[in-house]
């Protein structure tokens, strides 16, 4: 299945926790089992590096202002700097 490099991170990981569960069951012919395995590490590296990308993206935003600070995702504003009240 050669659609790996456009797949998201959750159909990543359903493909692979389906490869994990036929793994384990055992009764899996050796070739296809090596062959299972591959595609596993590959869905594992796409997970990972998926993680990272997200990862960088929360620091970015973090190191903004240079301090911690939980900011909302949806990029509302939040009134706290005193600025313009609408009434």
């Amino acid at each position: 299945m050669g659609n790996e490099k456009e797949l998201s991170f959750e159909d990543a990981m359903i493909q692979l926790e389906d490869i994990v569960g036929e793994l384990e069951h055992g009764d899996v012919p050796l070739e296809k089992a090596i062959e299972l395995f591959q595609q596993g590490m590959k869905l594992s590296q796409l997970c990972g590096q998926k993680l990272e990308q997200v990862e960088q993206k929360i620091e970015m935003i973090v190191e903004e202002d240079g301090e911690l600070r939980k900011k909302p995702f949806g990029g509302g504003q939040l009134d706290q700097s005193g600025g313009e009240v609408f009434e």
